[in-house]
């Protein structure tokens, strides 16, 4: 390796399993908090702005997951409906504040060796190409890299997509969804304050429509790790270069956020027809 170059790329041992596992972490973790051993509902929502998790501590009907071992989040429960009436109301946990590539990634790993199948993370974005008039959920069907966490599950790529077989299913059935949900790329950058006029240029000529923090990460995981993962912009700002931005609307979003997470739950957990 060239110690002058740029090491993130380099001596990466994609096959090999690590020896830090969230497993043990979590079990340290309980064992110092005297934890119950309670899985996690099989759902959980990412939350990076914590809107979710603050109408839930608040006004809205959550709960403490009693066994979150998270040493640096605590975890809220919900139910929501998923638009099929056949069916029970769908378990949520939901987990907020976790920004950034490297922080989501932790976190999403620790879901699923809790017991989560499906994480799914509804991020705040930044608008680069005009798909509708903010505020607006976008289906993130793959994210440009440009963030360090995914080179660490992946190599190097220009692009990481979403699942393939989430991505068709939830994609076929939008048109049902409780919200509407656009489908678009988006930008994932390490460095919002870094977003000048030309990254965002770069980013927008290479098909993104829109920028956030999370989602080249977490889809690179899940593609490494074979695990769940769907990934949605709230697409509310234009980095702040007009005004009024920044609005989710009815309760900083978090109604809606919810309702989008039980509709995509209930289209991938519906039984084969």
């Amino acid at each position: 390796m060239d110690e002058g170059g740029w090491p993130l790329p380099a001596g990466k041992e994609y096959a090999q399993d690590s020896v830090f596992r969230p497993e043990n972490l979590l079990r340290e973790a309980r064992r110092q908090r005297h934890l119950p051993e309670i899985a996690v509902p099989s759902v959980c929502l990412l939350d990076p702005d914590g809107d979710v998790v603050r109408y839930l501590a608040g006004p809205g009907s959550g709960h403490r997951h009693p066994g979150w071992a998270c040493y640096h989040t605590d975890m809220w429960v919900t139910g929501a409906p998923s638009g099929d009436r056949t069916q029970p109301l769908v378990e949520i946990g939901v987990v907020g504040n976790a920004v950034g590539a490297s922080f989501a990634v932790l976190v999403a790993e620790q879901l699923h060796a809790s017991g989560a199948g499906l994480v799914i993370s509804i991020t705040s974005a930044g608008q680069l190409t005009s798909l509708a008039r903010p505020p607006y959920f976008m289906l993130i069907r793959a994210a440009l890299r440009d963030e360090g966490t995914s080179t660490h599950y992946l190599p190097p790529a220009r692009w990481a997509p979403a699942p393939g077989r989430l991505l068709t299913a939830v994609t076929a059935a939008m048109p049902a969804l409780p919200e509407r949900v656009i489908l678009g790329r988006s930008w994932t950058t390490d460095a919002p304050y870094r977003e000048t006029p030309a990254a965002i240029r770069r980013a927008r000529d290479a098909g993104a429509d829109c920028v956030e923090m999370e989602s080249a990460a977490l889809y690179a995981y899940a593609a490494a790790r074979n695990r769940d993962v769907l990934c949605l912009a709230h697409v509310t700002n234009t980095m702040a270069t007009g005004g009024d931005d920044f609005e989710k609307g009815h309760a900083n979003g978090a109604l809606a956020a919810i309702r989008v997470t039980a509709g995509i739950a209930g289209v991938l957990q519906a039984p084969a027809p």
